[in-house]
């Protein structure tokens, strides 16, 4: 009967959200932790771009049949699809308790429009992922120019083919996929009832990653993350993907904000709540 009692008032339990994020917080400024994240924002999306580049260059050197490569040779478009999501569980997993492990200004400028960041972190964050992203991008150059330099240095560009409008719309529904994934694997809501899905948040994070460049490396080569494009057209620094590169933040934005507003005030009624409740009045 005990047991039975307390199933019934841990049921009844009422979650409240926390807090939204103040929109600047001078405070933050004054805090060790705020300045650890952004560093760790920062290695993040260093090894990020290192390991994935780095992956895609040793793709298109091991398949090149122009250069002793073999047309089946080398890990293959699912073997880079596995190297972007598996360093995304594997980064998420290292700072999620640190910084959040946002690893991406399309996922920070998500939980920005949300409140779950303030403004003032969301910039320091989106600067943090680009630099580590061209530092990453350098590492690559410096340790294989030439290979770097013949295989386009892993920078995304739209594939011939294909229209403007279709790669502004698979990175846009793209990256609505990621942050869709973020928002649902981080709830807090969720996070009350079930001990276990802060634990595994990275898995379902890193998997949609890998699914999402599944379907769109053959369109963009997937960005879905602007820092990733951003650090790569740095480095790389040729006219193809400048000339695309817009839609690689685009996309990605636009987005972000579609999930963030439908997880927020669809899923999670923040709409009724402001609104008021839609539910009519019972006839006696």
């Amino acid at each position: 009967m005990a047991k039975d009692s307390d199933a019934g008032a841990f049921a009844a339990k009422d979650y409240h959200d926390p807090p939204p994020a103040p929109f600047i917080d001078p405070h933050e400024f004054t805090q060790w932790s705020f300045y650890r994240a952004i560093i760790a924002e920062f290695i993040a999306t260093l090894l990020f771009l290192y390991v994935t580049v780095l992956t895609v260059i040793g793709y298109s050197s091991q398949s090149d049949i122009k250069h002793n490569g073999q047309i089946c040779g080398g890990v293959g478009i699912l073997g880079i699809a596995w190297a972007f999501g598996g360093m995304i569980f594997v980064l998420v997993y290292c700072t999620a308790g640190i910084s959040g492990g946002h690893i991406n200004p399309a996922v920070t400028f998500g939980l920005f429009l949300a409140r779950k960041v303030s403004l003032v972190r969301a910039v320091l964050y989106m600067v943090a992922q680009c630099l580590g992203a061209i530092c990453g991008c350098a590492l690559v150059k410096s340790f294989q120019k030439g290979l770097y330099t013949r295989y386009g240095g892993g920078a995304n560009s739209l594939a011939e083919g294909y229209s403007t409008g279709t790669g502004l719309a698979a990175e846009i529904i793209g990256t609505f996929v990621l942050v869709y994934t973020v928002f649902s694997a981080t709830d807090p809501k969720r996070s009350a009832r079930d001990s276990h899905i802060p634990v595994l948040a990275p898995l379902p994070i890193g998997f949609a990653v890998f699914m999402v460049h599944l379907a769109t490396i053959p369109v963009t080569g997937t960005g879905i993350n602007p820092a990733r494009s951003f650090g790569a057209a740095v480095v790389f620094n040729e006219s193809k993907p400048w000339n695309d590169h817009w839609i690689f933040w685009v996309g990605p934005f636009i987005g972000a904000a579609i999930a963030a507003f439908y997880h927020q005030f669809i899923l999670r009624a923040g709409a009724v709540k402001a609104l008021g409740s839609f539910r009519s009045t019972q006839s006696v």
